[in-house]
Formats: C-alpha cells, structure tokens, sequence
C-alpha cells in the first residue's frame, strides 16, 4: 500500500477536506452530463433524428457502459493507483464531451456516450476510494460523503439550469461542453492536493472474470433495449437467458479465485445485501421516474430546456438539504429507522405524482420524494466501504455505484417499458417524442400527451408499491444497528 507524503488519514484536517472539494468537483463532472442529458434528449431526436430505440441508447448507454465496467475499474485502482486513475479517467472523460458536443449523427452520440461511460466508471469508485483513504473515522468518513453525495446533487441543480441556458441559445452539443472546464480543474490540482493509494501486494486483474462480467451484462442490456421496444420477442428473452447464463458462470469463478474481481461471499451478509439491493432498487425506481418527469414538463406541458430546468431545482435542492442531515442525524436515530423514514418520503412524493397532471403539485411532490435518499444513499455507502479493508475500498465503492449507475439504467429500461407499453396500447405509436417531431396537433396530439401522461402515472404507482415493501424490508434488517457514534 502505497500513499502520498504528508497526509495524515488519522485526523482530518485542512488538506483533506480541500482535497475532498477536488474528489466532488470529480462527482459534479458526472452528474453535470447526466442531468443535462435528461434536458437535451428531446433537441437531440429533433436535430439528429433519433429513432424511439436510439433515444433510449443515447440516455442508457452511459449508465450501463459504467456498470459494466465499474467493478474493473475499481480493482483496478485499488491495484495502479487510484490518483493516477482518475487522473487518466478525467482527461478521457473530457475529449469525450467535445466528441459528444460535435456528434454528426445518433450512432456517433452513442460511442461518444459509451466512452464518457467508461471513464465515468473509473471517476466513481476512485473518488469513493479515495475518500475512505482520507477519512478513516466512521462518523467522519459519513460526513465527508454527505458532502459528497450533497455536491452531486449541486450537478444536477447547476445541470439542468446552465444547460436549460444553454439549449436556449446555443445548439444541443453546447450542453455537453459544461463538464470541461471542471476536467480542467480537475488535471491542473488533482496532482497536488489528492493521495496516491495503490495496493502493492495485489495480485493481477483476472481477465476471464472482467470478459464474463461484460459477457453477462451486454446481452442483458440488449435483453432490455428489445423488450422494451418490441416486446417479449424471442431475440429479447434470449439476450436475457444468455446474459444470466454468464453472469451464473461469472459467480462461480468468483469463488473459485483467491484474489476475485468481486468477493461474492460479501452477499451471504444479510446486511451487506439487502442494504446493497435497496440502494439499486432505489436509483432503478426513482431514476426511472425522475427521466419520464423531466420529459412531462417538456412533451406534455410544453415547456422550454430552460423552464423544465428550473421545474427540477426544487426537488434538488431538497437532495441536497438530505444528505447533509443524514450524517447529523445518524448520530442520533439508528439506522434501521432513520433509512425507511427516508424512503417513506419519497413513496408519499410517488403516490401524488401516480395522481396529479398539475405542474405545481408535481414539482411540489418531486421536491418531497427527494428529500428522502439522503440516508439511504449515505449510511448505505458507508456501510458497504466499512464492512471491507482498506486495500478493498475501491472494489467496495464500485459495488455501491454499479448498483446505482446499474439501477438508474435499468429503470429506464423497465419503466421505459412501461411507459411505452401504456403509450402504444393507447395510441400506437412508439413514443411522445417521435409523435411532436412528426408535427402531430390537434386531438391526435392532445391524445398523445395524455397516454404518456398514464404512462407516467402508472410508473410512479409502481415505483410507490415496491418502494414502501422495501422500507419495511430494511427497518427489519437493520433494526440491530446502532447509531453513528458521536466522538
């Protein structure tokens, strides 16, 4: 183990909180290009005539290419060093913006959002890493990831307001250009301010198990993608069966090694899976909803990048409020109870959203269902990163952010289908979007907007039911765990 001259991971002082302003300027870069995404897909059909299917690989491809990749991405840091990674991650991460900015056409979108998914996959998990390295404490380490989590909920406010700016008066790719200056930064005082931390002792990557994990994953991503515009055709349930057919073989050379890619025996915990489950089940759910909300204000509502933007601050803000109290609060009420009071918030925000069409309401009912991840999000993280050694953290924090990143992709995806299976049944058409570009009015657009408006109603309802079953799930579990404690 290997780390920089002059930093004390024992107490936390000056130099590491400022080198934990570096590590979230890392995580605003990438939550920068998520949340703009979700305002510039509809001037991306219209300008590069996007098909139904494209515009869900234009959203998803990022999401998945990190979840695919995280776990390695993570090993691999603990292993070459975890600076150095996201040093690299952060450069590629920007050439990628400008790439994505100039797409010429929806195929070279996509490769340009697979690449920044890539690098994305490498930027998450060193950044967790490296704030175990940094704070060691547990009621520290929880506070330094509130600020964590807070300043990616800051990139998804600043996000849809300077790219809602952006998309007003510039073309689409503008929006994608945000994120370069914050790379810039990144390079210049990254070398200076972050620990270098790499596991001298670790034995090498094992690349079998890094081609199963894809192997597993892709099929399954397309299994999704056809299921979703097609239905549950034979190409699609296929795609499916193979992905779990690797994904078996993938587990079973994972307790076969001495050194895995992923310790899958960390899953016999109860804790240790339920927890990591609900943290998944939980960015599936809501990041699914949150996509189909930003599309409503501008597809059915008929608002502007820029007004659906500031549609979104509210609900963002209060994320942000929730995870600076988590940490406070969890010195306070253990955890089996102050996390399903956190997600209760959000299924009461999910249940007005199943039952509004008013702007209002549904701004009100997104900035209440935000409150609620904060403790989840926090205390789960920290559980995760502190049930594994040092020399581990990095893998550990990529269990934690493939399940996110995996989650938020996912829920796309199945909601997506949703969605669209609402939409089809009721219109015949694939899409709002495709309907609008396709210059429909009149009562063909008034129908349109309200069968994706059940579409919307009926995705909340269900992101509702299963998120209520799992609070109750959790307060079971957890109900054994003390609080942070308060030294």
């Amino acid at each position: 183990m290997t780390l920089a001259p002059g930093l004390d991971t024992v107490t936390a002082g000056r130099r590491q909180w400022i080198a934990l302003s570096v590590l979230c300027l890392a995580t605003l870069l990438v939550s920068l290009d998520l949340f703009v995404m979700l305002l510039a897909i509809p001037a991306v059909t219209e300008a590069l005539h996007a098909s139904g299917t494209q515009q869900l690989w234009i959203l998803d491809v990022y999401g998945f290419m990190v979840a695919g990749l995280m776990i390695t991405m993570g090993t691999l840091g603990d292993r070459q060093g975890r600076r150095r990674l996201l040093l690299i991650a952060a450069a590629v991460f920007g050439v990628a913006s400008v790439v994505a900015a100039y797409s010429m056409s929806p195929g070279m979108l996509i490769g340009a959002r697979a690449v920044l998914g890539i690098a994305g996959a490498a930027i998450a998990p060193c950044t967790l890493s490296l704030i175990s390295t940094l704070f060691p404490d547990e009621r520290r380490r929880a506070t330094a990831l509130g600020v964590w989590g807070g300043c990616f909920t800051v990139g998804a406010i600043v996000g849809p307001i300077v790219g809602g700016v952006l998309l007003n008066h510039f073309w689409w790719g503008s929006a994608f250009l945000i994120g370069v200056p914050a790379m810039v930064v990144l390079l210049a005082v990254g070398p200076v301010l972050l620990p270098e931390y790499r596991n001298e002792h670790a034995g090498r990557i094992d690349v079998p198990s890094v081609l199963l994990s894809l192997l597993a994953i892709l099929p399954a991503i397309h299994g999704l993608k056809r299921l979703a515009s097609h239905g549950a055709d034979l190409q699609a349930v296929g795609a499916l069966v193979v992905g779990g057919a690797f994904g078996w073989v993938f587990v079973r050379r994972q307790l076969r090694l001495d050194d895995p890619l992923v310790d899958v025996r960390l899953f016999t915990r109860r804790t240790f899976s339920v927890t990591l489950g609900s943290m998944t089940a939980y960015s599936m759910l809501s990041g699914g909803v949150m996509v189909f909300v930003a599309q409503y204000f501008q597809l059915v509502k008929g608002m502007t990048p820029l007004q659906a933007g500031l549609a979104l601050v509210p609900g963002m803000v209060t994320s942000t409020i929730g995870f600076q109290l988590a940490p406070r609060l969890a010195q306070r009420i253990r955890p089996g109870v102050l996390i399903p009071a956190g997600v209760a918030f959000t299924v009461i925000g999910m249940i007005v959203v199943s039952l509004t069409t008013s702007t209002t309401v549904l701004v009100i009912a997104f900035a209440f269902e935000c409150f609620g991840p904060g403790a989840l999000v926090i205390l789960g993280t920290n559980l995760v990163i502190g049930s594994v050694p040092p020399e581990k953290a990095g893998s550990a924090g990529a269990l934690t952010q493939t399940g996110n990143e995996f989650g938020y992709s996912l829920g796309i995806a199945v909601l997506g289908s949703v969605v669209t299976a609402v939409y089809r049944g009721r219109t015949g058409g694939n899409s709002l979007g495709e309907t609008i570009a396709q210059g429909a009015t009149g009562d063909v657009l008034a129908q349109a907007r309200d069968a994706f408006t059940s579409g919307l109603h009926l995705a909340a309802g269900i992101t509702a039911l299963v998120l209520a079953g799992m609070a109750v799930l959790l307060a079971v579990t957890l109900r054994a765990l003390p609080a942070l404690s308060r030294r």
